[in-house]
């Protein structure tokens, strides 16, 4: 883990930490950092489910095999 000085909005912080339930500043901030990547994720799943991109789930060969 690398130390860096950084200026924090303090309103900000003190959001993120009640609403995360982050008994320090690092855990809030490390938290916040967590939640932006699974938000990321969570989005990218949305995109592949909703184009099918990769998928087979419209493939009725597939599916029809799926409720065997």
């Amino acid at each position: 883990m690398t130390k860096r000085l950084v200026d924090i909005d303090d309103d900000l912080l003190q959001k993120a930490t009640e609403i995360l339930g982050a008994s320090t500043m690092k855990e809030a901030v490390n938290q916040s950092l967590e939640q932006v990547l699974l938000a990321d994720r969570r989005r990218r799943h949305v995109e592949r489910l909703s184009t099918m991109r990769a998928l087979d789930l419209d493939d009725p060969e597939v599916m029809a095999g799926a409720w065997r």
